[in-house]
């Protein structure tokens, strides 16, 4: 073969090579989809996890269906068809998109949660630990009841981590006889903190005696803010508050006197590490390293 042939042999095998090289350098795509992108805490989730994979050189695609579960399973029907490569869902239920996981596992497209649940056929999910950061509200608020009162709870139990929360308050209950019940209320969201501040408002208005509320429950910070501003609004005093996430606003809300008494403060960023971490391993060809992994969480209280 003369050096010309061999030349235009060696472009030619370089010209068919290029697809596939630059197939090979396409930036990741990563879709992210929740139905509460205006919870302050999602919110901020998102923007970690956005930014975990820019340092990595990954592609985002949020989506936000606004509180809209039905259409949350339609948009990841929607990306598991435009063949990304990772879906991640954040701060929802798992069980309510069984079926587009299980089409996304079909397509090869590893499932991440974020402040979600685990079920089978996702890679992971990481979160706090919702159990034991629920008993820890749970005791603290029952110990400045002083084991006795009227409580009144309002909780999201659609929401995997708030669940376990309130479960660990049910079990909570079960050992305090002298605690009772007013009423459970089950939190609207999108608008929780408008929304809990109105049903708190009717509460107070339905139980006007003093001592006819003794403390509230919150099952995270929002509607412990909306019912801590029912309360001061409303001229009421001793109801004493809890809540958990550690948002600015309810942790300031703590100093400076409100009802709200204390607050578990849960390490958002760090979540969002963890899934890019797993993200990472599962892109390189490695198993995740667990299948729930937790952030630790920190207690908020008035400091003296």
């Amino acid at each position: 073969m003369s050096n010309r042939s061999a030349r235009c042999l060696t472009i030619a095998l370089t010209l068919s090579l290029l697809p596939s090289a630059l197939a090979a350098t396409e930036p990741k795509m990563v879709a992210i989809l929740t139905p509460f992108q205006q919870s302050v805490t999602t919110n901020a989730m998102i923007a970690s996890l956005q930014d975990q994979a820019t340092k990595r050189g990954w592609k985002t695609n949020v989506v936000d269906t606004k509180g809209d579960m039905g259409q949350l399973a339609s948009r990841m029907e929607d990306v598991v068809s435009a063949k990304v490569n990772a879906i991640v869902i954040v701060s929802t239920d798992p069980n309510q998109l069984k079926a587009q996981i299980q089409s996304a596992n079909a397509a090869k497209i590893p499932v991440f949660g974020l402040d979600s649940g685990y079920i089978s056929g996702m890679a992971m999910n990481a979160t706090s630990d919702n159990a034991a950061m629920g008993k820890t509200i749970t005791e603290l608020l029952f110990k400045a009841m002083n084991g006795k009162g009227n409580l009144v709870v309002l909780t999201y139990r659609a929401h995997p981590g708030v669940l376990k929360r309130t479960q660990a308050l049910d079990a909570a209950l079960k050992n305090y006889p002298n605690i009772h019940v007013v009423t459970e209320q089950q939190v609207q969201v999108p608008g929780p903190i408008e929304n809990s501040r109105q049903q708190m408002e009717n509460i107070l208005l339905a139980n006007p005696g003093k001592g006819a509320i003794t403390a509230v429950w919150a099952g995270w910070d929002e509607p412990a803010i909306g019912v801590a501003q029912a309360i001061q609004a409303a001229g009421r005093t001793g109801i004493k508050v809890t809540g958990i996430d550690g948002t600015s606003q309810a942790m300031d809300m703590i100093q400076k006197g409100s009802p709200i008494i204390a607050t578990l403060k849960q390490n958002f960023p760090q979540m969002a590490v963890l899934v890019a971490q797993q993200i990472e391993r599962v892109f390189n060809g490695q198993p995740v390293s667990a299948t729930e992994l937790y952030a630790p969480a920190s207690l908020v209280t008035r400091k003296p």
